[in-house]
């Protein structure tokens, strides 16, 4: 093992569940000595022959691994030219049924007691999950913990997409008239504005910042028109509707609560520029398969037969933008067709979407690495929309914190490619608002 400075060095223990979530997570720990005990390992190798996420994370762990042996033996601990560190694997079984009452043949706890054992021996150790339970249990044996969060964005500070500007007497008048006005901070690139007169605080008009210019604001490219029959209810709506219209922002992520139209507002978007103005060849809805509560198991039929049960908000929305009674015929000859074609996400792995109006919904329950995959399947001419809400999230190792849409919005805010809004309101009835809002 490389010599190290005793005193500077930090040991940090990682469970399965990191390595599972991000392969990469092996290079996050800078100049440090990062532990990985064996069953964690034996864990990685029930994973690798899965054909999801977690099996291609496990898989590219173990090839992480396996590239690192030629820099010495891994259960002495090998130089991780990639952070600087060093990653070596506990092969001893440890226990922590010293002073507690774990069980010792648990996997868990056998994790658990690699953490402690460094903990004993004085060591400045770090025992990092995206378990809470197994956080809680370490933190209780007096193990400093933590969660991997090198991918985490702040919730309570999540970019919004837009901004208000006051503005002095007669600004916004000369806005409407020049169709241009400076802005005293930088905005961020497809970002929107409220202007407001300041002698008249009713009196506003939108704005978006100008490609060429950060400080520059010009008027939306859209206009206040119906699109495929509905109508923008309120503000965050219409500013919403000015991203998905743009044929020039490849990338618009709507984080919002339940009823506040991010999928009906989406998929209308789609439909009137697929359909109405034939921009695009085809719809392409996606959602990751993710069930709120127990499973239903296995169902039969075809993949598209299998896929209905989870298309069900898609097709509710569908209807009510079509507003007919025979909106279900015509759906299901827009899906013959191939004019809008469902897909799981299990699938989309490998391929290249050329000119399509992609939608995925339900976003936040996928991870970064997920997202980054699905954003990378986007050829020419093919625009993405990426809709959730983080806040009611099925997996169970992601937060509203450290989920795939949360972190694209926050980090993309910067490029011309890219634009967000957070939707807080809930227009879908009385009754949703309330429940969105107090329950």
């Amino acid at each position: 093992m490389p010599e190290r400075t005793a005193t500077k060095v930090k040991h940090f223990v990682i469970d399965t569940n990191v390595i599972l979530h991000d392969a990469e997570a092996l290079h996050a720990f800078a100049e440090n000595a990062v532990v990985i005990p064996i069953d964690v390992i034996e864990e990685l190798d029930k994973f690798k022959a899965q054909t999801d996420e977690l099996g291609r994370n496990a898989r590219e762990a173990i090839r992480i691994l396996d590239g690192l042996r030629k820099n010495g033996h891994l259960g002495e601990g090998v130089l991780n030219p990639r952070s600087g560190g060093t990653i070596s694997i506990d092969m001893k079984a440890s226990s922590v049924r010293d002073g507690s009452s774990l069980a010792g043949d648990s996997p868990d706890n056998r994790i658990l007691g690699v953490a402690f054992k460094l903990h004993r021996e004085g060591k400045a150790v770090t025992f990092v999950s995206k378990d809470m339970n197994m956080r809680i249990k370490a933190d209780a044996l007096g193990i400093r913990v933590a969660d991997f969060e090198k991918e985490k964005v702040n919730i309570d500070r999540l970019y919004r997409g837009w901004r208000e500007i006051q503005c002095p007497p007669g600004a916004v008048d000369e806005f409407l008239e020049r169709g241009t006005m400076r802005s005293e901070e930088a905005l961020f690139p497809n970002e929107l504005v409220l202007l407001r007169n300041g002698s008249r605080p009713r009196h506003t008009v939108l704005g978006r910042r100008s490609k060429a210019d950060a400080n520059e604001i010009t008027p939306l490219k859209s206009s206040n028109d119906a699109v495929v029959g509905i109508c923008a209810r309120n503000l965050e709506q219409r500013m919403a509707l000015e991203l998905l219209l743009d044929d020039d922002v490849p990338l618009v992520t709507l984080v919002g609560k339940a009823g506040t139209g991010k999928t009906l507002l989406a998929l209308a978007a789609a439909m009137q520029k697929t359909f109405k103005e034939e921009q695009y060849e085809k719809i392409l809805v996606a959602r990751p398969i993710m069930p709120l509560g127990r499973d239903i198991g296995y169902l039969p039929g075809t993949k598209d037969e299998k896929l209905e049960p989870w298309m069900k908000p898609i097709f509710d929305n569908l209807k009510l933008l079509l507003r007919d009674r025979g909106a279900s015929k015509r759906i299901q000859d827009l899906l013959k067709a191939g004019a809008i074609e469902m897909e799981a996400l299990t699938y989309i792995r490998g391929r290249s979407i050329y000119d399509q109006f992609l939608i995925v919904d339900e976003a936040q329950n996928l991870t970064p690495h997920e997202v980054k995959t699905i954003i990378s399947r986007a050829g020419y001419e093919t625009k993405l929309v990426l809709t959730g809400d983080p806040y009611q999230i099925d997996n169970p190792y992601l937060d509203s914190n450290s989920n795939g849409l949360t972190y694209v919005a926050e980090r993309m805010k910067e490029q011309d490619v890219a634009g967000h809004i957070i939707l807080t309101k809930s227009e879908r009835s009385p009754l949703a608002s309330v429940a969105a809002e107090i329950l």
